[in-house]
C-alpha cells in the first residue's frame, strides 16, 4: 500500500532526525519517573483498519495528561526497523507481532508491556478444516494425499503456526512440506481465511488451516452455513500482537505506564482501532509467547 511506504519514510526519518525517545540509559537506582520527559510509541498499520493510525489522538492526549509527559505516535512499516531503533534507545514502545515479539527480545532486549483481549469469543488459533461432505478424514495424518490450501506465507495463523504443527505432529520436513506429493497432493495459498474457507466449501480445496475466528464471522455474515465445514484439529491458542517497551527506561516509569494501558477503558478508542468495544489491554508476559520461539526453532526460520 502507497500509506505503508510513506509511513516507513517517516519512520526512518524521524529516527534518522532523533526526534525521538527523551530518555537514555540512566542508573536504575537513580531513576525517578520526572526523568522520563517524552516517549515514543511506534505501531503498524492494521490491513483491516487502514485509518487506525488516525483514531489515536483521545488515547495519546489521555496518556500525556495521565503521565505528565510529551507522547510522539508514529506508523512503521517493518517491524526490523522498530525493533534496530528500540536497540539503539531511539524508541521505547513498540507494538510487534508474535513473531517479531521474539525477535524485539532477542535483539533488543525488549521487555513484554501489554497485549490484548479476544476480539470475539473465539479464542485466536488456528483450525484444520475440511467439507462437511468429507467423514472419512478425521486426524491430521488424514490429510496426506489431499489438496491443501495455507493463507499466505507471511501468516501466523493461515501458514506458521498450523505448518508447525503439522511438522511437530506428523514427523515431517518444514523444507519439502509444500512439494507436490510430498504429503500434501499440492498446495496452494489463498491469500485471505475467508477464501481458504470457501475454497473447501465450493471443493476447490480439500481441505485448509484458517483462523478459527473467521469461521462464526462468515456464518453471521450468511455468507456459509454453520455446517458447511468440519474441523478435524487445531493449534494451541495464538498470542496476540503485543507492545513492548525498552529496558532501560526507569522501572517505576515502566509501571506507570503499564497501569496506564491496563486502566484504559475509552471505548470509542478500542472501537475504532479493534473492532470492538469490549476490548481491554491486559499485562503481557513472555512466558505467553513461548510458543513462538518453538514455531522458530521448528521451521528453522529467523524474522528478517
Amino acid at each position: 500500500m502507497k500509506n505503508v511506504k510513506i509511513a516507513a519514510l517517516m519512520l526512518l526519518s524521524a529516527l534518522t532526525m532523533g526526534i525521538v525517545s527523551g530518555c537514555g540509559n540512566t542508573d536504575s537506582a537513580a531513576s525517578t519517573t520526572k526523568e522520563v520527559e517524552k516517549i515514543t510509541i511506534v505501531q503498524m498499520p492494521d490491513e483491516n483498519n487502514p485509518d487506525a493510525g488516525t483514531k489515536n489522538n483521545d488515547f495519546k492526549n489521555d496518556m500525556e495528561k495521565a503521565l505528565g509527559i510529551k507522547v510522539e505516535e508514529l506508523e512503521g512499516a517493518e517491524y526490523s526497523v522498530g525493533i534496530e531503533a528500540m536497540k539503539s534507545g531511539k524508541l521505547d514502545v513498540l507494538l510487534v507481532s508474535p513473531m517479531s515479539y521474539y525477535q524485539a527480545r532477542k535483539v533488543a532486549g525488549a521487555e513484554p508491556l501489554v497485549t490484548t483481549t479476544s476480539m470475539g469469543e473465539e479464542p485466536y488459533k488456528t483450525v484444520f478444516i475440511v467439507n462437511k461432505n468429507d467423514q472419512a478424514t478425521k486426524t491430521l495424518a488424514d490429510l496426506k494425499g489431499k489438496t491443501f490450501a495455507f493463507v499466505d506465507p507471511a501468516s501466523s495463523s493461515g501458514y506458521m503456526f498450523p505448518k508447525s504443527m503439522l511438522v511437530n505432529t506428523l514427523d515431517l520436513d518444514p523444507d519439502k512440506l509444500e512439494n507436490p506429493d510430498y504429503f500434501f497432493k499440492t498446495v496452494t495459498y489463498s491469500g485471505k481465511h475467508d477464501s481458504s474457507i470457501m475454497g473447501v466449501v465450493k471443493g476447490d480445496y480439500e481441505a485448509a488451516a484458517v483462523a478459527g475466528q473467521t469461521i462464526p464471522s462468515l456464518v453471521e455474515a450468511g455468507i456459509i452455513k454453520d455446517d458447511d465445514v468440519r474441523i478435524i484439529g487445531e493449534t494451541e491458542v495464538i498470542p496476540n500482537a503485543c507492545f513492548v517497551v525498552r529496558a532501560d527506561l526507569p522501572q517505576e516509569f515502566k509501571d506507570k505506564l503499564k497501569d496506564f494501558y491496563l486502566d484504559y477503558s475509552n471505548t470509542d478508542y478500542f472501537k475504532a482501532l479493534y473492532g470492538s468495544e469490549d476490548v481491554r489491554f491486559i499485562e503481557a508476559k513472555d512466558e505467553d509467547y513461548a510458543i513462538v520461539e518453538e514455531m522458530v526453532n521448528t521451521l528453522k526460520i529467523e524474522e528478517e
